[in-house]
């Protein structure tokens, strides 16, 4: 049997909704995303980790459009957007707030970030939560570098060329690797995700995101940050964020702030746990919006 024809129901149902795809221009680069919902409802912006891109949501933005506009984009150096000399969260969270612009929300939009995603989104809760409605955060681990980053970092340490290149699509599926290694996943959501990592070079076939110049920069000033909106924080059980890096999350984020356990979710819990992520996302939206 095939992944496809082992996939649920939901999840092909998610993957054959409309989607709509655009472009915006942000601080000189070119800033892909993909929307779902009607255009013009209050609205979700969908935030990726390091090294990923918008189509880790494609299962997810679907189940959460009913009534809103949910848009995904690709920061830049990843997905199909633009790469840049430099990247930093101020640049990557203008980008999140254009395109919730662009891509047609109506007002004040909500974002919800996975891992470096997370970050992004709270530095934008910080340096512009009065044009957000609210941030929910996945697994985040705010101040410390994620494992995405510290797989690139040591690349870029070791002086690591291009990205392979490999001589079919196949080929490079069979090597695509989650950062940090998780033990369990959805085989059909996996190799989405994996086909939609890749573009097509001269000679085959290699990933998207930057691998030359990929890793946050500006780290220090996060220490000092405090969401300026309402916050939404949700650790995996069995994620990156330990008992002791939680508490201190909750701190920088304040009492006002809903920390919830995700229970036997990894890291990546689009992955493993998507109906999980789908139910928690419902819930804050419902209650914010109320």
């Amino acid at each position: 049997m095939s992944v496809d024809e082992a996939a649920p129901r939901w999840f092909t149902d998610a993957l054959a909704t409309p989607v709509d795809k655009g472009t915006v221009e942000v601080d000189g680069a070119t800033i892909a995303y993909r929307a779902w919902g009607d255009a013009g409802n209050p609205g979700v912006v969908l935030v990726h980790g390091g090294m990923a891109h918008s189509g880790w949501w494609d299962h997810i933005g679907p189940q959460l459009a009913a009534g809103r506009r949910v848009v995904a984009l690709d920061l830049s150096g990843h997905g199909d957007s633009a790469h840049r000399s430099h990247y930093s969260l101020e640049s990557w969270s203008a980008e999140v707030l254009a395109v919730a612009e662009a891509g047609g929300i109506d007002g004040r939009p909500v974002l919800i970030g996975h891992s470096m995603g997370g970050i992004v989104s709270f530095a934008a809760s910080h340096m512009q939560g009065d044009r957000l409605h609210g941030v929910v955060i996945l697994d985040s681990p705010i101040r410390d570098l994620t494992p995405e980053e510290v797989e690139m970092r040591t690349k870029i340490a070791a002086n690591a060329g291009p990205p392979k290149v490999y001589p079919s699509v196949d080929a490079a599926v069979a090597r695509f690797r989650l950062v940090p290694p998780q033990d369990t996943a959805e085989p059909f959501v996996l190799e989405h995700i994996a086909r939609e990592s890749l573009k097509q070079v001269e000679g085959g076939w290699s990933w998207k995101f930057d691998n030359l110049r990929m890793g946050r920069e500006g780290r220090g000033s996060l220490e000092s940050m405090a969401p300026r909106c309402r916050v939404a924080y949700f650790r995996c059980e069995r994620g990156i964020v330990d008992g002791a890096l939680a508490a201190r999350i909750g701190r920088q984020l304040g009492p006002d702030t809903l920390m919830v356990e995700l229970p036997a979710a990894g890291h990546h819990p689009m992955i493993d746990q998507p109906l999980a992520v789908v139910t928690a996302a419902r819930t804050v939206l419902a209650t914010w919006e109320r």
